[in-house]
This record gives structure tokens, sequence and C-alpha cells, in this order.
């Protein structure tokens, strides 16, 4: 096996041309991006708080189907639409990290889908 693909609906579906995971060499899990859109489809608008955790949530929910948590995430990317987001975003995010978290990198830029103020991109290790 080269890669699989892994596939909850736990999570919301892909809104585009890629997986919700792949898993490779059964080694790695490479985690697409998520934003604050439930597994229904809803986009969580509003405060950075409640998008953060649906966020949160979604990743989790990948992880789990993969038969993984967040303890095997060795490597994050944050994407934010502003860095004013940053403090909200490290204290809902820290909260699944209590110790030895991922690496990661923070960037703020100039859109994100739909119009949200998060998204997550994860790579976890069996």
């Amino acid at each position: 096996m080269l890669r699989e693909i892994v596939s909850t609906t736990n999570a919301p579906g892909a809104i585009g041309p890629y997986s919700q995971a792949v898993k490779a060499e059964g080694k790695f899990l490479f985690l697409s991006g998520q934003i604050p859109l439930t597994p229904s489809g809803e986009i969580v608008t509003g405060d950075v708080r409640g998008q953060v955790e649906q966020v949160m949530a979604n990743l989790d929910a990948v992880l789990k189907e993969a038969g993984l948590t967040f303890a095997n995430v060795v490597k994050t990317t944050i994407l934010l639409s502003s860095m004013d987001h940053f403090p909200t975003v490290n204290e809902v995010y820290g909260a699944r990290f209590p110790s030895e978290p991922p690496a990661r990198a923070t960037f703020a830029v100039a859109g994100l889908p739909r119009g949200v103020d998060v998204e997550i991109e994860a790579i976890a290790v069996y």
C-alpha cells in the first residue's frame, strides 16, 4: 500500500477535489485543512472561538476514523484571517495538546474558503 484514503461522515465532506486525509506508507496521515464547517454542511459563524472548536472537532473526527488521536499529531499549519485571532486560537487549540504539542506554523492570509476566519491542517504518525 502506498496510500489509502481516510474518510468519515463525522466531519464535513470535501468541498473540492481533495480527501479528508491520506494515509501514506502506513506511517503518516496527512489531514486536509479543516474549516468551521459542520458534518451536515453548515458554516459556524460568529466568534472565532466557536469556529476553532468546530475545526478541532473536525480534525478529531478524521483522526478517530484513522484510529489516531491528537497525541499522534506531529505538525500543524494554522491559517487565520487575522493575527488578532491568535490568542483565542492558541487557547482552544492548546486544550487539545496539553503536553508535548506538535510543531506548528501559523499564518495570516488574505482569504479562506467560504469567508471563515480559521483553517487548520495536520500531519500525524502511526
